[in-house]
């Protein structure tokens, strides 16, 4: 009795199993951009996470008797004028770029759903505030908002990552707050209001759970945005840093000087960001083909 019923449960872990992997074979066929950038960023990620393994050199590692050379074997994307890997440098390059989007993501996510719910569950003088100060971060360019809080709080990845969570919450928080209120008046909720259910059981349990899907979609689309401003602040000098490496620093530093003679060096780090941000667009519109009910087939 105890084998057949072992027997049962292992076939049905197969079928779930089977049955899952016919689900992602599926999903890849309907959205192949969308498979085609989950393999650029299952790379760029492989290579974050471990980079000292896959890394020829040290991002660091310094050979004057090498500088400026054309790819080879030994370098296979070349060196800069240090005599540094480049390869390496971009490897490295996406350890800083994955780590700070994610953390400024995260950190405007949070704070931008808790401001969103709120504000659109509670409306009144909490949503005007909330709005008039959503005003008046959507009025500073992003860039330059970034720049100042980066010179308040300092230069470093941390100060970066919430200088950028910053500029992300205002677009987050509105779009939160408009589902926030679609899904308030639905009649469930007004059900449960009257039934006497305490707001964080509301909140909790009817509202964000029909917000999370678009929320994602967001979620998604801000990471690549933050790639590009820590980019463009780190070409700027205000981002992360030497001797750690980023691809916007990279375009900065040699790229700029050996424009014309080397021309390489900026186009691998220009590349690196290129794919980088294209692959999380299109997920981000994957993502919303998969999480909308009404957008489904369409495709």
């Amino acid at each position: 009795m105890s084998q057949a019923v072992e027997l049962a449960a292992g076939s049905a872990l197969e079928v779930r199993q089977h049955s899952g992997g016919q689900r992602i074979l599926r999903a890849a066929r309907q959205n192949p951009l969308g498979a085609f950038a989950a393999c650029i960023l299952g790379v760029v990620l492989f290579g974050a996470v471990f980079a000292p393994l896959i890394s020829p050199y040290a991002y660091d590692k310094a050979n004057v008797l090498d500088r400026l050379q054309n790819p080879s074997s030994a370098h296979l994307l070349g060196t800069d004028s240090l005599g540094r890997d480049v390869l390496s440098r971009i490897i490295y390059g996406a350890r800083i770029s994955a780590v700070l989007s994610l953390m400024a993501v995260l950190i405007a996510s949070t704070i931008a759903v808790t401001l969103g719910l709120l504000s659109g569950y509670l409306r009144g003088w909490f949503d005007m505030l909330v709005q008039r100060l959503v005003d008046v971060l959507l009025a500073f360019p992003g860039i330059i908002l970034v720049i100042s809080l980066t010179l308040f709080l300092g230069k470093g990845l941390p100060q970066l990552a919430i200088s950028i969570a910053i500029l992300l919450i205002a677009g987050s928080t509105r779009i939160c707050r408009g589902a926030t209120l679609q899904v308030r008046a639905q009649p469930y909720v007004e059900a449960a209001v009257s039934l006497g259910a305490p707001m964080w059981r509301i909140l909790m349990r009817h509202i964000l759970p029909n917000v999370f899907a678009p929320m994602m979609v967001i979620a998604t689309g801000q990471l690549g945005f933050a790639i590009l401003i820590e980019a463009t602040a780190s070409f700027l000098g205000y981002g992360v840093r030497e001797p750690f490496p980023s691809w916007g620093r990279m375009l900065s530093g040699d790229a700029r000087a050996y424009a014309q003679t080397e021309p390489l060096l900026a186009v691998w780090p220009g590349l690196a960001i290129f794919l980088t941000v294209y692959a999380l667009n299109i997920l981000g519109d994957t993502l919303r083909d998969v999480l909308d009910p009404r957008l489904r087939g369409k495709r």
